[in-house]
């Protein structure tokens, strides 16, 4: 056990190792460059841990492992579960039929077109396949690191579909603003913030993107952005039953294993709709809970060496290329439909 008392002290030490890395992850984000492109501090997190893997690790003591995978599972599960406390149920009511609906079409269409183009045509693994398709049609890496334990994939398949979420949805977070205000977008403020929200990779990017056309762009791509969000837990609980009947496991004897950490995260965002948390004290747990996610996407990067990267191969970015590209043209129309219901 990792906190046995024989082994706690050298897990304190990997935890503590971590964490150093998440701080510097942090403070590397506050820098300007980064703020106005939107990197956020799990995508800096990971790049260093991706750095550290190739030069230093060998370099670790052995004994410090279980702090690193503890990141990487456990607290993994208790951050996403406190993601809940970024979203309220009255977000839905904010955004209305039209934000519903392209939230859900968004996310369900990109998934199916990703894993099918992903398995039957590029002939990617179904880990990688889904890892880098839910990256793009949910919440980046964020939906990356809470579907990983589901899959219970190797971690360097994550850190490939993270690095398809930098590339892209920093490439988006340009260009949507860019081609609405040449005129390129035919939508009106609230659409185009339904149309931002609905269709780029991170929030970060959400909000640097809908930042740069302002409020009320801004305030209505965060919202459907969440929406997308709070998709991640209701997606993991379906997306657990179906590997079972994938994979002809499911006999009177089976044990459906639902992701509780999943429904845990409904169950907050339903505990911050009451609103019984003060502003300031949201403020501090959601630092804290960025602070972990750092953590956790810092010890993914650790687990990660560019030899496992080669494996893979160029197929991730080609299905990530057309996601993005399905993401642009068919967000948009469904987007523009959904603004007449």
């Amino acid at each position: 056990m990792a906190f046995s008392k024989q082994h706690r002290p050298h897990t304190l030490h990997g935890l503590l190792f971590v964490s150093l890395f998440a701080m510097t992850a942090t403070f590397i984000s506050e820098f300007d460059f980064f703020k106005h492109l939107g990197i956020s501090p799990l995508i800096i997190g990971i790049i260093l841990g991706i750095l550290y893997a190739n030069t230093l690790r060998k370099h670790l003591p052995s004994e410090w492992s279980a702090g690193i995978v503890f990141c990487t599972k456990t607290l993994l599960r208790v951050a996403i579960v406190f993601y809940g406390f970024r979203i309220t149920f009255q977000n839905i009511a904010q955004v209305g039929i039209s934000g519903i609906f392209t939230s859900i079409t968004v996310v369900i269409s990109t998934f199916f077109i990703g894993y099918f183009v992903g398995t039957r045509i590029l002939k990617l693994d179904t880990d990688t396949t889904i890892l880098t398709t839910i990256g793009s049609s949910i919440c980046g890496a964020a939906a990356i690191l809470a579907t990983e334990p589901v899959l219970k994939s190797e971690p360097h398949k994550s850190a490939v579909a993270v690095v398809t979420v930098v590339v892209f949805g920093t490439f988006a977070m340009f260009l949507y603003p860019f081609l609405y205000k040449m005129g390129y977008i035919n939508l009106n403020a609230t659409g185009m913030g339904v149309y931002i929200g609905g269709t780029i990779h991170e929030v970060a990017h959400v909000v640097a993107a809908g930042n740069t056309l302002g409020n009320e762009v801004s305030n209505n791509a965060v919202i459907v952005k969440m929406l997308r969000v709070m998709m991640i837990a209701p997606f993991l609980i379906l997306l657990g039953l179906w590997l079972l009947v994938k994979n002809k496991k499911i006999t009177r004897k089976t044990q459906v294993s639902i992701p509780y950490f999943a429904v845990a995260f409904i169950g907050v965002a339903g505990f911050n709709s009451l609103e019984l948390l003060s502003s300031s004290l949201l403020s501090s747990i959601n630092a804290l809970d960025t602070f972990a996610l750092t953590m956790a996407m810092s010890a993914l990067g650790m687990e990660t060496s560019f030899a496992k990267f080669k494996k893979v191969g160029m197929k991730p970015i080609y299905l990530a290329t057309l996601l993005f590209i399905w993401l642009v043209f068919g967000g948009f129309y469904i987007t523009q439909f959904a603004m007449t219901l």
